[in-house]
């Protein structure tokens, strides 16, 4: 929508959370929770966005550095939302259109609430309105007094409510629309003669009323939009919203969640349909996972490109890698950071991976750990191998040809070469370069000493 700028108010400690991280930069469903707000505000078309930061005021920024549209106002004291918004005006200044004001602790308010929001107040030409909601117990919240036509004369704070005003259910979100012009003459008009001592941004709607503008309320259609979340309890709660609106959608777009109460799927996560995803599965980062895969139960998938028709099974973990089409994981097995497995590779039970890219076709069953190696197509990887990459003080790499075949229990000691169409016999200890087409074993002859048992007895 054009013409908008938006404040979002985030210079609280957040001293309910009992933690040593600023409120506003908890995570929610994958994102810090500031992000919510931003991006419901851009999505309205928001331009400028103006952060209000207070406390770990670098912290904040630092997190919001890559984004060209944020700009930033300190308030060094905490003395209120009517001064928060005080001290946005600098960042304003010039504007002239309408002022969405907003909590950087909502992560629950959707784009297209603010959407209505806005289009309320420009078609009733209203100076002021407030998002509202009616809720079974308004408790902790700011109550709307209407008059008898139903115009908004107030919003009183529950500290200062009177007992009659204390049984209003309809509540104040913290969520305003206001004409710039209004709120640049009126801000500094507000006073603290309140229970708690602070400038608070509600009293507008009174001077508003008392100089004869136009004063509204749009109630929420779901109150739990408006939700402000003040504590570990109620972040967990706005969390679990967010990751059943993410499952809603998924399975909107064509992904089968066998499950989805127990499925945590954060924001950002793409998965293309037809993909089956069993209980208990995380999937998180900038994951990417193609149609018709199946991710049993128990997985965790963070920051993967996945193709199409791969199979993910029960307790794998995969982190940063990349699987082509039609791979095959686990169970049980770990995907470390780096590796890499092109079409119709099979990763088995209990194998481990890490800086590794594997051909198109080869297999590593079970009991295995790759690493810091470039593994060939065709390639079979018996039970028990490893690549020995560490040698105390450097990591080494390991290369294997196309149509190798190592047998169990092999060791590969970096650097080395295994050229293609070799065989290393099981039990081998490879220390120097195999050449194509070679079979290398280096086993200690096998000695039989009969009686041997019975001279002992």
């Amino acid at each position: 929508m054009d013409n908008v700028a938006a404040i979002i108010l985030a210079a609280g400690k957040g001293t309910r959370m009992k933690s040593g991280l600023v409120k506003v930069l908890h995570p929610a469903a994958g994102r810090a929770m500031i992000d919510w707000p931003l991006e419901a505000a851009r999505a309205t078309g928001a331009a400028p966005l103006v952060l209000v930061l207070g406390h770990q005021a670098d912290k904040v920024q630092d997190h919001c550095r890559n984004a060209t549209d944020i700009s930033f106002a300190l308030q060094d004291e905490q003395l209120g939302t009517g001064h928060a918004v005080a001290c946005a005006r600098q960042a304003l200044a010039g504007f002239g259109g309408t002022v969405l004001i907003l909590c950087g602790d909502t992560p629950l308010l959707r784009p297209e609430t603010l959407v209505g929001l806005i289009r309320f107040h420009r078609d009733r030409n209203a100076v002021v309105t407030v998002l509202t909601a009616i809720m079974d117990d308004p408790s902790g919240y700011g109550r709307v007094v209407r008059d008898n036509g139903g115009g908004v004369v107030r919003i009183v704070e529950q500290k200062d409510a009177k007992p009659e005003e204390l049984g209003i259910r309809e509540i104040n979100s913290g969520i305003y629309c206001m004409e710039a012009d209004f709120l640049s003459k009126h801000i500094d008009a507000l006073g603290s003669d309140n229970a708690q001592n602070e400038y608070y941004l509600t009293d507008l709607v009174s001077i508003a009323v008392q100089k004869g503008f136009s004063c509204l309320a749009m109630s929420a259609d779901d109150a739990t939009e408006i939700m402000g979340v003040n504590d570990r309890v109620q972040l967990a709660e706005a969390s679990g919203i967010l990751r059943q609106r993410i499952n809603l959608e998924l399975m909107l777009a064509g992904v089968t969640m066998v499950n989805p109460d127990q499925i945590y799927i954060d924001h950002g996560v793409q998965i293309a349909p037809d993909t089956v995803i069993h209980s208990n599965c995380r999937i998180s980062g900038k994951t990417i996972i193609g149609s018709n895969c199946e991710i049993e139960g128990n997985v965790n998938i963070k920051d993967c490109l996945i193709g199409n028709g791969c199979l993910i099974k029960a307790g794998s973990v995969l982190e940063d890698a990349e699987l082509n089409d039609h791979v095959n994981v686990g169970p049980m097995a770990h995907l470390r950071p780096g590796t890499v497995l092109r079409d119709h590779v099979k990763i088995g039970n209990f194998v481990e991976t890490k800086k590794i890219v594997m051909g198109h076709g080869s297999k590593a069953s079970h009991l295995t750990y790759l690493g810091d190696a470039e593994i060939g197509s065709d390639v079979n990887i018996g039970c028990g191998t490893i690549t020995c990459n560490y040698d105390g003080v450097n990591k080494h790499r390991t290369i294997i040809g196309d149509q190798v075949f190592i047998g169990s229990d092999v060791q590969l000691v970096a650097p080395v070469t295994v050229g293609r169409n070799s065989l290393v016999a099981a039990g081998t200890t490879v220390t120097c370069d195999v050449p194509a087409d070679s079979l290398a074993i280096s086993r200690v002859p096998q000695v039989n000493k009969e009686g041997w048992r019975l001279r002992k007895k």
